[in-house]
C-alpha cells in the first residue's frame, strides 16, 4: 500500500514537487512554484561531509532526518556510498531518513585513479545490495552511479561501467566533473566508445557560465550553460542531470557555489535551509524520473 501510494505521489505534475518553503517573493504566496526550479524536479546529492555548518537562519536536516530537504522541493537524494576504497559512513542513514520522507533514493561512488577500476565498481556493487538488503524500502529501486575524477582514464570509466553491468544488469548513471581533460578524452572517442558511453544517462557538472570555459574548445565561448557543456564533451545529445549547486571549504567555512546567469538563476541556498547543500535539477517529468530510477537502479525488497 506504502509503495502504491508513493507511485502515485510520483505520477502527480511536476509542479507538485517544486512547491517549497522559501523566502517568499513580493507578490507571491508561500506555496508558489520557485521560479528558480524553472519547473524541473529538484535532487540532492550528500555525502559524510553533509551537513555543512549552519550560516543563516531556517531549517537544517541530518544523515537521520532529511524532512526539511523534501519539504523545500526535493524529491530525490543521492549519497556517496564510497570514494577511492573507501566506504562513506553516513551513506546508508541517509539512504533510510530519504526513503522514510518519500524521496528517490539512489548512491554514488567516486571513482579515483589510484585504485583498479574494478574493485571499485565492486564495493559500489556489493554496498548497493547491502543497503538494499538492510530495510523494509518504501521506494522500488536504488540508483547507481559512477563518479568520475576529473583524471580519470577511459579505460577506467569503461572498466567500471562493465563491471557494474555485469554484476547487477544496470548501467549506472555517469557524473562528470568539468573537467578539460574528460571533455578531451570523451569529445575525441571513437563512435563505437562514445555509442557505450551514451547508454550512461549524463549528469553535468556546472555551478557558473563563466567557469565552464575551456580554450581547447574555442567554438563554445562564455556564457557556458549546460548545453554548450555538453557539446564540449561531444557524446551525449542531450544532459539528464544537472548539478547546479556545489559546495566548496574556503576561507574556514564551506562556500555555496551556484549557477546565477541569464534566466537559469538559482538561489544560493535551498529553500528556507540555513547552509548550503549540493543540489540539481532533473530534465523531465516525474514518470521519467521514476523509470531513470528502475532502469538505472537496482530493484529494492
Amino acid at each position: 500500500m506504502i509503495r502504491r501510494a508513493l507511485l502515485l505521489l510520483l505520477l502527480a505534475p511536476v509542479a507538485a514537487f517544486t512547491h517549497c518553503r522559501t523566502s517568499v517573493e513580493p507578490g507571491a504566496s508561500s506555496t508558489s512554484t520557485p521560479a528558480t526550479s524553472g519547473g524541473m524536479l529538484q535532487i540532492v546529492n550528500v555525502s559524510a561531509y553533509d551537513p555543512k555548518e549552519k550560516q543563516r537562519e531556517g531549517r537544517s536536516y541530518s544523515e537521520n532526518d532529511v524532512s526539511a530537504l523534501k519539504e523545500n522541493g526535493a524529491v530525490a537524494l543521492i549519497a556517496r556510498a564510497g570514494k577511492g576504497g573507501n566506504l562513506d559512513t553516513k551513506c546508508a542513514a541517509f539512504l533510510a531518513a530519504a526513503d522514510r520522507s518519500g524521496m528517490f533514493p539512489g548512491v554514488y561512488y567516486r571513482l579515483q585513479t589510484h585504485v583498479d577500476a574494478v574493485a571499485q565498481a565492486d564495493q559500489l556493487v556489493d554496498r548497493a545490495r547491502s543497503l538494499a538488503s538492510s530495510r523494509d524500502w518504501n521506494a522500488v529501486s536504488l540508483l547507481l552511479v559512477g563518479d568520475f575524477d576529473a583524471q580519470s582514464r577511459m579505460d577506467d570509466i569503461l572498466r567500471f561501467m562493465d563491471r557494474v553491468e555485469s554484476r547487477t544488469g544496470v548501467v549506472p548513471v555517469a557524473y562528470l566533473e568539468n573537467s578539460g581533460h574528460l571533455k578531451t578524452l570523451l569529445s575525441q572517442a571513437d563512435e563505437a566508445t562514445k555509442a557505450k558511453l551514451r547508454r550512461m544517462p549524463y549528469w553535468i557538472a556546472l555551478y557558473s557560465h563563466d567557469k565552464g570555459f575551456d580554450p581547447n574548445f574555442p567554438q563554445f565561448p562564455i556564457p557556458v550553460h549546460p548545453e554548450v557543456l555538453t557539446k564540449q564533451y561531444n557524446v551525449w545529445s542531450d544532459w539528464t542531470i544537472w548539478q547546479y549547486g556545489g559546495v566548496e571549504w574556503s576561507g574556514g567555512r564551506s562556500q555555496p557555489k551556484v549557477y546565477s546567469h541569464g534566466a537559469r538563476r538559482f538561489p544560493a541556498y535551498f529553500g528556507d535551509l540555513d547552509r548550503p547543500v549540493e543540489r540539481n535539477v532533473f530534465k523531465g517529468s516525474a514518470a521519467d524520473l521514476e523509470a531513470l530510477w528502475q532502469r538505472h537502479g537496482i530493484a529494492l525488497p
